[in-house]
């Protein structure tokens, strides 16, 4: 028994996601002309956006530490979570890598995060291989999460390239 969200229960699941991110600290929205909405983040400018349509449940939620968020599930199964400063998704498998090991919710200031372990990784001497291989899994899989939900991570995927020849020539 499937029940179809009704356009008055869009327009309010809209107006919870509005009325949170107004009282956020971190995060700004708009509403676009073509019922679609973004969210951006103030700690590192990513943004997402996502059609009325898709919405399927808003779900507001409290972490153990007593703090407000929303979890934001979708027409398609994808599932964001927006805090009071970042919006959180899950990471994508990735072969070799032991999700478990990983949080559950990451978000994208996680990449530069793992990018500065890359950069210490290669840096450091004697250099250790299975290190990196696991950052740059870890960061493949916070990547790919990130593309999952929305954001446009090309300025990342570049950045990696360039961490990629770097650490090529310091081998």
């Amino acid at each position: 028994m499937s029940h179809e969200p009704t356009e008055n229960s869009k327009l309010e699941q809209v107006l919870q996601i509005k009325e949170f991110v107004a009282k956020s600290s971190g995060l700004r929205s708009r509403i676009n002309q073509n019922d679609s909405m973004s969210i951006s983040q103030s700690t590192d400018g990513k943004a997402i956006a996502f059609a009325f349509g898709d919405l399927e449940e808003v779900i507001q939620r409290m972490d153990s530490e007593g703090q407000v968020f929303l979890q934001v599930n979708f027409q398609s199964g994808k599932k964001i979570l927006l805090t009071q400063n970042l919006i959180g998704f899950k990471p994508a498998p990735s072969r070799g890598l032991d999700l478990g090991k990983l949080p559950k919710v990451v978000t994208t200031p996680d990449l530069l995060s793992v990018v500065e372990a890359i950069e210490d990784s290669i840096s450091s001497q004697p250099s250790q291989p299975e290190e990196l291989d696991v950052l740059k899994k870890v960061f493949d899989s916070v990547l790919r999460g990130a593309e999952a939900v929305g954001f446009d991570t090309t300025p990342e995927r570049i950045w990696m390239q360039g961490l990629a020849r770097k650490a090529k020539a310091s081998a």
